[in-house]
């Protein structure tokens, strides 16, 4: 699938470890999020999931099918054994992950992006020939994911977005309450996990991330 930064303005981001590791729930939450207009989906296994590989390449499969149906993106987080195994659209990795030059040298056809937190990571994002995008925060203080950096705010975001040349997504913190904020700094794109998986309605939740209401 071709990248387009259109493709980051709400990029949805989950594992089993986000729906108390009930695969079938976070199945079902992906369905929902795609049918009222996600515009990517990142499969993440970290932190307390407990999943084995044998486990996870099934439950990509089936996100996999979804995400085709609807023609959002499906990008894997950090493991390119498993997105060669399900032939996902694309991968992400964070600093301390897999290192982006062998990513890049790897997996060249597909929609390649990477976190960065502050100005030395996001010029030297700058130079890496084959990116497509890169994801800047946390904004905002965050309990989705373990071992996540300091907030960096809205001022930093907008000062990361202005030096950065790649389409950028701003993560971390963000919900219904904030999303306005960070929507005002034109940035391309907003990424949420819980904002999401504890929604009681995915049409009105996914709009207002959007900037549609």
């Amino acid at each position: 699938m071709h990248f387009s930064p259109e493709q980051l303005k709400v990029y949805f981001i989950a594992g089993s470890q986000n729906t108390n590791h009930d695969v079938d729930e976070l199945i079902s939450i992906v369905e929902q999020a795609c049918q009222n207009g996600i515009t990517m989906f990142q499969y993440r296994e970290k932190d307390s999931s407990t999943l084995s590989f044998e486990d996870k390449v099934a439950v990509a499969q089936k996100l996999k099918a979804i995400t085709s149906q609807y023609n959002v993106p499906f990008i894997i987080d950090d493991d390119i054994e498993l997105m060669r195994a399900v032939d996902a659209d694309g991968i992400h990795v964070g600093q301390d992950d897999t290192k982006i030059e062998q990513v890049i040298s790897t997996c060249s056809d597909k929609i390649i992006g990477l976190s960065t937190h502050d100005q030395n990571e996001v010029l030297a994002a700058n130079k890496i020939d084959g990116l497509d995008y890169i994801g800047i925060g946390p904004i905002f203080a965050t309990n989705s994911k373990a071992h996540v950096k300091e907030a960096i705010g809205i001022d930093s975001l907008v000062n990361l977005y202005r030096l950065a040349n790649h389409p950028a997504v701003a993560i971390g913190g963000i919900h219904l309450n904030n999303v306005k904020e960070v929507l005002a700094t034109k940035v391309d794109g907003i990424s949420v996990i819980s904002a999401i998986t504890k929604t009681n309605d995915f049409n009105k939740t996914i709009s207002t991330l959007k900037g549609e209401l």
